[in-house]
């Protein structure tokens, strides 16, 4: 009997094991209604969820899983990803919450989209089941996405993490009470979604919490004490850049495990409490760029677990000593920037840490280079610009540069060194006003910003720097450099800024610049031959600099495809300065994308100049002076309305300036003299405003601000007599005209009528038969009549 049940058990497993081979479960029906759903409103222009199609298994959708045995969906993971370290913005459209009514899903995640708004249905009444969703992500961070209220959250019971950065939050005022109602809440985030208050804390059970962030937000207020006696076990707190002020409140120090602090960008004020010693776990303490002052506590020399220390940009004041430092044998990173610390560190000083990272820009190390910096072999970012350094170590200091990976910044110093045997491998470089003498150091092929401008290199390009296949800025601003230059950028196809002015370079411009050029700059070299048309086809050029070079040849006449020269474009370049010659001076401006130039001043160009020119709408200082050009100015320069500098002086141009001038309402300096413009200055207050100074030169040009035009005031007893003479000539002219074409009219209107009408005509000549008959007949009696007297 045993073994027949056994037989039987077997041939039952066996068929349960053939209908799983072949039959296919498909995923839950209600499931796949509200993904359709939340698909809707989707706009996919990436095709990242084509897959989403009734032909296909949602479970076997992009971004979807379901459970193996239920085939009901638990996971959607739709999120931004990188490609090249940039991201890829995904979907876009509309973000319906219905995907919350998804039974059994345990893990939702949207964040870095692009959507620019929210659906929230009911979804109070629509989620009927306890919801087991413990995992929320909807962060955006590429523009306003507004939320009106958070009420949609109290279902979400069993939630664990929940991420919102970057949506705007402005108008839920009670959120702290919202989250309340989350009582598994582990990791909340909420930065930059435009948060204005802090609520009341008093009814709050936070004790759940162990990650809070809410930086970037506008609260205006200090923290409240009490929110720390709330949240005993966090570990992970961040402030920054949320526009609290007061004081650190002191229930900060009761929390013993935090790891990070990060109060940095805001209003604090007062001391470092020397129990921040207390915090025997912290590793990331940031508390930089506030007003906090006094002396750093001894205490902080305690942290041993501390592995990044920022609390530069602030009053702090006293000493910094090996004491600061005496166990923090972890520490990783150090920022004590634009600080006015006295640094008392012995010669022989050996830190009891390695660091990657060192911020001391803008502070007094000087004269002599630290030697502790020597001793850290790992350092990949340093920064010691504006240090007053003079005096370095040759040997130590080229071995620590030369080993540098990432960002070596040694700006605004006084450092002489020859650097022309070195080889660099960092990707950032600045070593600009520097005495740095000689030739140019070889540079690493992943360099990708350059900038070595006001020092005293001399000799030319090396040849190691024809490899700068990701270089994006290139600074070799008043140097002594000379030879050819533009030839070794070839390779340089992603190069965004090129400055070279001040040095004595020469050669021509190669035709295969990068397309990707924002910014040139060759002012003030040695550089000839023709523009080539091929840079006026650089889309995103905004800032073109040919000044006081040997260039000549006519102006290229080709389509100018200027497209942030015609349409307003902002577009973020890295955080650098331009010199910047306009309005007649130099100035030096933060990269700034609404600055638009063209200077091709003292240079050898002539021709004319093509109307494609004076269409580019958006630029703003347009300077061609000194040169050889001809012809008119065009009607269309009327439409360069956000033009602030405008110089056409020493060139050959004529005619009359365009009354369309005059709606130039931005205008600060204007100079069109030395040229043989003619006629009357246009009438408007903009054009009247300048002084003689920007119209001299021109002969035949009259009109305020220079000589009246009109010569009858000169002598008016002559001129008016000849007026006269004038207008009477004229008259009978217009009578003899007048009389003419009238008898023409008259004669062709009788004689064509009776040589087409053939009544006419018949009675016509009986009427002129019959007064020759009359005449006849009159002639003959009055002959007879004489002859008898």
């Amino acid at each position: 009997m045993s073994l027949i049940l056994l037989l039987f058990l077997s041939i039952t497993t066996f068929h349960k094991c053939i209908c799983s081979n072949h039959t296919v479960v498909r995923c839950n029906e209600k499931d796949l209604e509200i993904l359709l759903t939340f698909k809707q409103g989707i706009n996919d222009s990436l095709g990242t969820i084509s897959t989403w199609s009734t032909e296909n298994d949602c479970c076997a959708w992009k971004g979807v899983h379901c459970d193996n045995i239920t085939r009901r969906v638990t996971k959607i993971d739709l999120n931004t990803y990188f490609y090249e370290y940039e991201p890829v913005k995904v979907l876009e459209g509309e973000m319906n919450l219905c995907i919350l009514e998804l039974k059994f899903l345990s893990y939702l995640d949207l964040s870095e989209n692009n959507f620019d708004v929210i659906r929230i249905p009911s979804i109070q009444q629509n989620i009927t089941h306890s919801s087991i969703l413990l995992h929320l992500d909807l962060s955006h961070l590429y523009g306003p996405l507004h939320m009106d209220n958070l009420d949609w959250l109290s279902p979400l019971s069993s939630l664990k993490y929940l991420n919102l950065d970057g949506i705007y939050l402005h108008k839920e005022n009670n959120w702290f009470q919202v989250v309340n109602t989350l009582p598994s809440l582990l990791e909340l985030q909420l930065s930059h979604c435009n948060l204005n208050n802090f609520p009341s804390v008093e009814y709050l059970n936070l004790s759940s919490l162990v990650t809070l962030h809410l930086s970037g937000n506008n609260f205006t207020s200090h923290l409240p004490d009490g929110l720390f006696n709330l949240t005993k076990d966090i570990n992970s707190l961040r402030f920054e850049g949320s526009n609290i002020y007061g004081e650190m409140p002191s229930s900060l120090l009761n929390l013993q495990n935090l790891k990070l602090l990060d109060l940095s960008s805001n209003k604090l004020q007062g001391l470092i409490p020397d129990e921040i010693g207390q915090l025997a776990h912290i590793e990331y303490l940031d508390l930089a760029r506030n007003m906090l002052s006094g002396f750093i506590p001894l205490t902080l020399g305690n942290l041993s677990s501390l592995y990044l220390l920022s609390i530069g940009s602030n009053n702090f004041s006293g000493e910094i000593s090996k004491l600061t430092f005496s166990k923090l044998s972890s520490l990783d990173s150090l920022d004590l920037s634009n600080s006015n610390f006295l640094f008392q560190f012995d010669l022989d000083w050996v830190p009891p840490f390695q660091l990657s990272q060192l911020s001391l820009s803008n502070t007094n190390q000087g004269p002599h280079f630290p030697c502790w910096i020597y001793t850290q072999k790992s350092l990949k970012d340093l920064d010691l610009s504006s240090a007053v350094i003079s005096l370095v170590d040759r040997n130590k200091f080229t071995n620590l540069i030369e080993r540098i990976p990432s960002e070596l910044i040694l700006s605004k110093n006084s450092i002489s060194v020859d650097m022309s045997n070195l080889t660099l491998s960092c990707s950032w470089l600045s070593l600009d006003h520097n005495n740095f003498t000689s030739g140019l150091p070889n540079i690493s092929p992943t360099a990708e910003f350059v900038d070595l401008s006001y020092n005293s290199f001399s000799g030319s390009i090396p040849h190691s720097w024809k490899n700068l296949s990701e270089l994006e800025v290139l600074k070799l601003w008043s140097n002594r450099l000379s030879g050819e230059v533009l030839a070794h950028l070839s390779a340089s196809k992603r190069l965004l800024f090129m400055n070279l002015g001040e040095n004595e370079f020469s050669g021509t411009i190669p035709m295969n610049l990068s397309e990707n050029l924002e910014i040139v700059i060759l002012r003030a070299n040695q550089f000839e031959g023709n523009i080539p048309p091929q840079l006026f086809n650089l889309s995103y050029l905004f800032h073109l600099d040919l000044a006081h070079n040997k260039f000549s040849g006519s102006f290229p006449h080709c389509i100018y495809n200027f497209t942030h020269m015609v349409t307003f474009h902002i577009y973020e370049l890295y955080s650098t300065t331009i010199d910047l010659f306009t309005k007649g001076q130099e100035y030096v401006y933060d990269v700034n994308p609404d600055r638009r130039t063209i200077d091709l001043s003292p240079n050898s160009l002539s021709g004319e100049m093509p109307l494609e020119l004076f269409r580019l709408v958006q630029v703003q200082t347009l300077n061609l002076s000194h040169n050889n050009f001809i012809g008119t100015i065009p009607k269309t320069i009327g439409g360069m309305i956000n033009m602030e500098s405008l110089d056409l002086s020493n060139n050959k141009f004529f005619g009359e300036i365009p009354q369309s001038m005059a709606l130039l309402n931005f205008l600060e300096v204007l100079n069109l003299s030395c040229n043989n413009f003619d006629g009357k200055i246009p009438t408007g207050t903009q054009l009247q405003s300048f002084n003689a100074s920007s119209y001299i030169g021109n002969p035949k040009l009259c009109g305020a601000p220079l000589n009246n035009c009109t010569i009858t005031e000169e002598n008016p007893k002559t001129a008016l007599p000849s007026t006269e003479n004038e207008d009477d000539e004229s008259i009978i002219e217009s009578l003899y005209l007048g009389m003419g074409v009238g008898f023409g009219v008259g004669f062709w209107g009788i004689c064509g009528s009776l040589f087409l009408i053939r009544k006419w005509r018949h009675a016509y000549f009986r009427f002129i038969y019959g007064v020759g008959d009359k005449l006849y007949v009159i002639l003959t009696v009055k002959l007879n009549s004489f002859r008898r007297n």
